[in-house]
Protein backbone atom coordinates (compact mmCIF):
# COMPACT_ATOMS: atom_id res chain seq x y z
CA UNK A 1 0.00 0.00 0.00
CA UNK A 2 1.17 2.99 -1.28
CA UNK A 3 -0.28 6.87 0.45
CA UNK A 4 0.09 9.83 -1.27
CA UNK A 5 -1.28 13.58 -0.12
CA UNK A 6 -3.53 16.05 -1.30
CA UNK A 7 -2.59 19.28 0.77
CA UNK A 8 -4.55 21.90 -1.45
CA UNK A 9 -6.25 25.67 -0.82
CA UNK A 10 -9.62 25.76 -0.49
CA UNK A 11 -11.55 26.06 -3.24
CA UNK A 12 -9.26 25.14 -5.45
CA UNK A 13 -10.20 21.81 -7.12
CA UNK A 14 -9.26 19.67 -4.17
CA UNK A 15 -12.14 18.17 -3.95
CA UNK A 16 -12.70 17.52 -7.39
CA UNK A 17 -9.10 15.98 -8.25
CA UNK A 18 -10.01 13.50 -5.44
CA UNK A 19 -13.13 12.50 -7.22
CA UNK A 20 -10.91 12.13 -10.81
CA UNK A 21 -8.51 9.87 -8.62
CA UNK A 22 -11.67 7.91 -8.08
CA UNK A 23 -12.02 6.40 -11.23
CA UNK A 24 -8.81 4.60 -11.30
CA UNK A 25 -10.14 1.38 -9.40
CA UNK A 26 -6.60 1.24 -7.95
CA UNK A 27 -7.03 4.35 -5.75
CA UNK A 28 -8.94 4.63 -2.58
CA UNK A 29 -9.53 8.48 -1.93
CA UNK A 30 -10.92 9.96 1.64
CA UNK A 31 -13.04 13.46 1.36
CA UNK A 32 -11.55 15.77 4.26
CA UNK A 33 -9.51 13.24 6.42
CA UNK A 34 -9.06 13.21 9.88
CA UNK A 35 -6.08 10.76 9.61
CA UNK A 36 -2.95 13.85 10.03
CA UNK A 37 -5.68 15.12 13.93
CA UNK A 38 -5.29 11.24 14.58
CA UNK A 39 -1.27 11.26 14.15
CA UNK A 40 -0.37 15.02 15.15
CA UNK A 41 -2.33 14.62 18.38
CA UNK A 42 -0.47 11.46 19.32
CA UNK A 43 2.50 13.61 18.73
CA UNK A 44 1.94 16.10 21.45
CA UNK A 45 1.36 13.22 23.86
CA UNK A 46 4.24 12.00 23.16
CA UNK A 47 6.40 15.33 23.18
CA UNK A 48 4.63 15.95 26.58
CA UNK A 49 4.72 12.52 28.52
CA UNK A 50 7.00 12.00 31.28
CA UNK A 51 7.10 8.57 30.71
CA UNK A 52 8.32 8.81 27.21
CA UNK A 53 10.62 11.61 28.88
CA UNK A 54 12.18 9.40 31.35
CA UNK A 55 13.36 6.65 28.69
CA UNK A 56 15.98 6.54 26.30
CA UNK A 57 15.13 8.92 23.46
CA UNK A 58 16.58 6.88 20.76
CA UNK A 59 14.41 3.71 21.74
CA UNK A 60 11.33 5.95 22.49
CA UNK A 61 11.48 7.88 18.77
CA UNK A 62 11.99 4.82 16.89
CA UNK A 63 8.82 3.36 18.69
CA UNK A 64 7.12 6.17 17.46
CA UNK A 65 7.96 6.46 14.10
CA UNK A 66 6.80 3.22 13.41
CA UNK A 67 3.68 4.30 15.79
CA UNK A 68 2.69 6.71 13.78
CA UNK A 69 3.88 4.82 10.07
CA UNK A 70 1.44 1.47 11.43
CA UNK A 71 -0.89 3.91 12.65
CA UNK A 72 -1.46 5.48 9.28
CA UNK A 73 -1.16 2.58 7.39
CA UNK A 74 -3.35 0.42 9.88
CA UNK A 75 -5.68 2.79 9.62
CA UNK A 76 -6.32 3.00 5.40
CA UNK A 77 -5.84 -0.99 5.74
CA UNK A 78 -8.81 -0.93 8.03
CA UNK A 79 -11.04 0.75 5.65
CA UNK A 80 -9.83 -0.15 1.62
CA UNK A 81 -7.47 -3.23 0.42
CA UNK A 82 -6.64 -1.24 -2.63
CA UNK A 83 -3.34 -0.38 -3.60
CA UNK A 84 -3.04 3.21 -3.56
CA UNK A 85 -4.43 6.02 -1.13
CA UNK A 86 -4.82 9.59 -1.85
CA UNK A 87 -5.69 11.31 1.58
CA UNK A 88 -6.96 15.06 1.55
CA UNK A 89 -6.40 17.48 4.21
CA UNK A 90 -5.26 20.72 3.89
CA UNK A 91 -2.20 20.43 6.57
CA UNK A 92 -0.39 17.94 5.08
CA UNK A 93 1.91 20.07 3.13
CA UNK A 94 2.93 22.13 6.50
CA UNK A 95 3.71 19.42 8.31
CA UNK A 96 6.13 17.77 5.54
CA UNK A 97 8.48 17.22 7.87
CA UNK A 98 6.38 15.19 9.99
CA UNK A 99 5.27 12.99 7.46
CA UNK A 100 8.84 12.59 6.49
CA UNK A 101 10.04 11.35 9.60
CA UNK A 102 7.69 8.26 9.52
CA UNK A 103 7.03 8.07 6.09
CA UNK A 104 10.33 9.25 4.18
CA UNK A 105 10.00 11.66 0.76
CA UNK A 106 6.25 12.00 0.83
CA UNK A 107 4.60 12.75 -2.32
CA UNK A 108 2.41 16.06 -1.65
CA UNK A 109 0.17 17.77 -4.70
CA UNK A 110 -1.13 21.06 -3.93
CA UNK A 111 -3.64 22.56 -5.78
CA UNK A 112 -3.21 26.39 -5.91
CA UNK A 113 -5.97 28.88 -7.35
CA UNK A 114 -6.16 32.91 -7.80
CA UNK A 115 -6.55 34.51 -4.34
CA UNK A 116 -9.31 36.53 -5.92
CA UNK A 117 -11.27 33.69 -7.19
CA UNK A 118 -11.03 31.65 -4.20
CA UNK A 119 -12.38 34.71 -1.99
CA UNK A 120 -14.77 35.35 -4.61
CA UNK A 121 -16.11 31.67 -4.37
CA UNK A 122 -16.34 32.09 -0.22
CA UNK A 123 -18.24 35.57 -0.88
CA UNK A 124 -20.77 33.85 -3.63
CA UNK A 125 -21.71 31.05 -1.02
CA UNK A 126 -22.02 33.56 1.75
CA UNK A 127 -24.69 35.18 -0.01
CA UNK A 128 -26.60 32.22 -0.19
CA UNK A 129 -29.65 31.18 1.78
CA UNK A 130 -30.16 34.81 2.81
CA UNK A 131 -32.59 33.45 5.22
CA UNK A 132 -29.63 32.32 7.40
CA UNK A 133 -27.48 34.21 9.74
CA UNK A 134 -24.31 32.95 8.58
CA UNK A 135 -22.63 34.60 12.19
CA UNK A 136 -20.48 36.53 10.58
CA UNK A 137 -21.91 39.70 9.72
CA UNK A 138 -23.14 41.89 13.19
CA UNK A 139 -24.29 45.33 12.09
CA UNK A 140 -23.87 46.96 15.59
CA UNK A 141 -20.15 46.30 15.61
CA UNK A 142 -20.22 47.01 12.06
CA UNK A 143 -18.29 43.78 11.52
CA UNK A 144 -19.03 41.49 8.03
CA UNK A 145 -21.52 43.97 6.83
CA UNK A 146 -19.06 44.88 3.76
CA UNK A 147 -17.56 42.59 0.96
CA UNK A 148 -13.88 44.58 1.41
CA UNK A 149 -14.79 43.52 4.96
CA UNK A 150 -15.46 40.11 5.07
CA UNK A 151 -12.81 39.91 2.79
CA UNK A 152 -10.36 41.11 4.79
CA UNK A 153 -11.57 38.95 7.78
CA UNK A 154 -11.32 35.39 5.47
CA UNK A 155 -7.65 36.56 4.79
CA UNK A 156 -7.26 36.60 8.52
CA UNK A 157 -9.60 33.57 9.70
CA UNK A 158 -9.65 29.21 8.71
CA UNK A 159 -9.91 28.63 6.40
CA UNK A 160 -8.66 30.80 3.63
CA UNK A 161 -5.95 32.71 5.79
CA UNK A 162 -4.57 30.05 7.64
CA UNK A 163 -4.25 27.71 3.97
CA UNK A 164 -2.34 31.36 2.46
CA UNK A 165 -0.45 31.70 5.58
CA UNK A 166 0.74 28.03 5.50
CA UNK A 167 1.67 27.53 1.69
CA UNK A 168 3.97 30.97 2.41
CA UNK A 169 5.88 28.90 4.78
CA UNK A 170 6.56 25.79 2.56
CA UNK A 171 7.00 27.76 -0.47
CA UNK A 172 9.46 29.68 1.40
CA UNK A 173 11.25 26.32 2.91
CA UNK A 174 11.22 25.13 -0.74
CA UNK A 175 9.18 22.16 0.12
CA UNK A 176 9.22 19.01 -2.77
CA UNK A 177 5.44 19.96 -3.46
CA UNK A 178 3.73 19.67 -6.49
CA UNK A 179 1.99 22.29 -7.15
CA UNK A 180 -1.16 22.40 -9.99
CA UNK A 181 -2.77 25.49 -10.72
CA UNK A 182 -6.43 24.96 -11.06
CA UNK A 183 -6.92 27.27 -13.67
CA UNK A 184 -4.48 25.16 -15.98
CA UNK A 185 -6.10 22.04 -14.39
CA UNK A 186 -9.85 22.85 -15.94
CA UNK A 187 -8.30 23.72 -19.55
CA UNK A 188 -6.38 20.39 -19.64
CA UNK A 189 -7.03 17.95 -17.50
CA UNK A 190 -5.10 14.71 -18.66
CA UNK A 191 -1.63 16.86 -19.06
CA UNK A 192 -1.75 18.02 -15.64
CA UNK A 193 -3.26 14.76 -14.40
CA UNK A 194 -0.13 13.21 -16.16
CA UNK A 195 2.06 15.29 -14.32
CA UNK A 196 0.87 14.38 -11.05
CA UNK A 197 0.98 10.56 -11.73
CA UNK A 198 4.86 11.29 -12.50
CA UNK A 199 4.99 13.28 -9.20
CA UNK A 200 3.47 10.16 -7.49
CA UNK A 201 5.31 7.42 -9.61
CA UNK A 202 2.97 6.14 -11.13
CA UNK A 203 1.87 4.84 -14.69
CA UNK A 204 -0.89 6.87 -16.17
CA UNK A 205 -5.00 5.35 -15.66
CA UNK A 206 -6.23 5.84 -19.31
CA UNK A 207 -9.51 5.31 -18.17
CA UNK A 208 -10.30 9.12 -16.67
CA UNK A 209 -13.31 10.81 -18.03
CA UNK A 210 -13.08 14.27 -18.22
CA UNK A 211 -16.81 14.78 -19.21
CA UNK A 212 -18.22 12.49 -16.52
CA UNK A 213 -16.45 12.53 -12.84
CA UNK A 214 -18.85 11.09 -10.45
CA UNK A 215 -19.09 12.17 -6.97
CA UNK A 216 -17.27 9.45 -4.50
CA UNK A 217 -16.44 11.71 -1.80
CA UNK A 218 -19.52 12.20 1.20
CA UNK A 219 -19.04 15.43 3.28
CA UNK A 220 -22.03 16.69 5.48
CA UNK A 221 -21.48 20.20 4.36
CA UNK A 222 -23.78 21.17 7.25
CA UNK A 223 -20.73 20.30 9.64
CA UNK A 224 -18.97 23.44 7.54
CA UNK A 225 -21.34 25.75 7.35
CA UNK A 226 -21.36 28.37 4.30
CA UNK A 227 -17.29 27.64 4.07
CA UNK A 228 -17.83 23.81 2.63
CA UNK A 229 -18.89 23.24 -0.52
CA UNK A 230 -17.88 19.43 -1.35
CA UNK A 231 -20.07 19.05 -4.21
CA UNK A 232 -18.66 18.63 -8.09
CA UNK A 233 -19.87 19.61 -11.20
CA UNK A 234 -19.52 15.91 -13.53
CA UNK A 235 -17.90 17.76 -16.35
CA UNK A 236 -14.39 19.43 -16.18
CA UNK A 237 -14.66 22.65 -18.09
CA UNK A 238 -12.78 26.59 -17.61
CA UNK A 239 -15.21 28.99 -16.79
CA UNK A 240 -13.68 32.78 -16.69
CA UNK A 241 -13.44 34.06 -13.64
CA UNK A 242 -15.78 36.61 -12.32
CA UNK A 243 -13.95 38.27 -9.41
CA UNK A 244 -14.22 41.91 -10.70
CA UNK A 245 -18.29 41.37 -10.42
CA UNK A 246 -18.11 39.03 -7.30
CA UNK A 247 -15.69 41.40 -5.19
CA UNK A 248 -15.40 45.03 -7.14
CA UNK A 249 -12.22 45.87 -8.79
CA UNK A 250 -10.69 47.99 -5.55
CA UNK A 251 -11.24 44.96 -3.73
CA UNK A 252 -9.34 42.61 -6.17
CA UNK A 253 -6.43 44.93 -6.18
CA UNK A 254 -6.43 44.81 -2.63
CA UNK A 255 -6.02 41.18 -2.80
CA UNK A 256 -3.41 41.40 -4.89
CA UNK A 257 -1.21 43.74 -3.11
CA UNK A 258 -2.09 41.28 -0.22
CA UNK A 259 -0.83 37.75 -2.08
CA UNK A 260 2.02 39.63 -4.07
CA UNK A 261 4.29 37.12 -3.00
CA UNK A 262 2.05 34.46 -4.55
CA UNK A 263 1.42 36.23 -7.87
CA UNK A 264 5.16 36.44 -8.27
CA UNK A 265 5.95 33.09 -6.84
CA UNK A 266 3.19 30.76 -9.14
CA UNK A 267 3.43 33.34 -12.16
CA UNK A 268 -0.24 34.66 -11.69
CA UNK A 269 -1.35 37.82 -13.52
Amino acid sequence: MKVMFNSSLPRAGSTLLQNIFAQNPEFYVTPTSGVLELLYSSRAIYSESLEFKAQDKETVTEGFRKFCLHGMMGYFKGVTDKPYILDKSRGWGIHYDFIDFYYPKPKIVCMIRDPRSVLASMEKNYLKNPEIDKGMTNHSEMTGTTTEKRVGQWMQTQPIGLAFERLYQVVREEKPIRYVKYEEFVQSPERQLRKIYDTFELPYYKGHDFNNVEQATEEDDVIYGYAGDHNIKKEVKFTKPDYNEVLGEQCCEWIRNECDWFYQRFDYR
